[in-house]
């Protein structure tokens, strides 16, 4: 009878690292199947070529990948502007069946997306509108509906309207997430030891005062990544990260210092909304 514990259990610690790894297989094939699907959407023959030449600054495939974004997801981009990110993610919640919605203020904040709608409705038809910070009587992202919430520079926006409209954001992003949802946030980034008043007018933001808008909201930081870094920007500017690309607030004068910089460094955050 001891033999046959002794066998019984061996088989038993033989069989967990078993499941373990077939558990392992099963998320590495889903990681990849994901990572195909933004790759192609990223390759999209509709995307810009003034889009594309930034790709080597934004890396919109590892930035995507970073935050879990999968081709079936319900995702939120906030606040779209030109729609840079736009053309990546329409194609992607197409092609695997997601849903995308593009929520900013009503109605200037999507006049981009609308246009789009009406020229290329194979491509952004799909796309839901909805208004950012939702004021109560426009459509808004469904609270606990969206598996992703991306925001992309925009962070410092809010700010400039002040700390209280700031904390409101990320608390309505806190109640449109499911359960287990992420947030993720790209921003231009101000140096930890920066005074913080530069964060009132230049564009840039302290890692810190992201993490702390969040946190208080309710969410946990995941992890973070210098997918966007670049280390030459020295963040010092008259006219603030706007003087870099692709703005060049400066016009010809050190246009071609600027260009040697490139865009901006910038902050990858991710966070969750806690399961329970």
């Amino acid at each position: 009878m001891r033999s046959l514990l002794i066998v019984a259990s061996a088989a038993a610690l033989i069989a967990v690292p078993a499941a373990a790894m077939q558990h392992d297989g099963h998320a590495g094939h889903a990681a990849a199947k994901a990572g195909d699907a933004i790759a192609a959407a990223v390759a999209a023959p509709t995307r810009t070529p003034a889009n594309l030449a930034r790709d080597k600054y934004r890396h919109p495939a590892e930035t995507l990948a970073f935050f879990g974004v999968k081709p079936g997801d319900t995702v939120v981009e906030l606040w779209p502007g030109g729609g840079w990110y736009t053309e990546i993610l329409a194609p992607l919640a197409k092609a695997g069946g997601g849903t995308l919605y593009a929520a900013a203020p009503w109605e200037r904040g999507l006049n981009r997306v609308k246009e789009w709608q009406g020229a290329k409705p194979d491509v952004y038809g799909a796309v839901r509108l909805a208004e950012f910070p939702a004021a109560g009587t426009n459509p808004k992202v469904p609270d606990a509906s969206a598996d992703v919430v991306l925001t992309f520079r925009n962070v410092h926006n809010w700010r400039f309207d002040g700390a209280d409209n700031t904390a409101n954001a990320f608390r309505q992003i806190f109640a449109m997430l499911k359960p287990g949802g992420t947030l993720g946030v790209v921003d231009h980034r101000l140096g930890e030891g920066d005074d913080a008043a530069k964060e009132e007018k230049s564009g840039y933001m302290k890692e810190s005062s992201i993490i702390a808008f969040a946190e208080a909201a309710g969410f946990k930081l995941a992890a973070k990544s210098e997918i966007n870094a670049n280390p030459r920007d020295t963040k010092d500017y008259e006219k603030g990260v706007w003087t870099l690309p692709p703005s060049l607030r400066e016009g010809d004068k050190d246009r071609e210092k600027y260009l040697a910089i490139g865009e901006s460094d910038r902050m990858t955050l991710k966070f969750v909304k806690p399961a329970s």
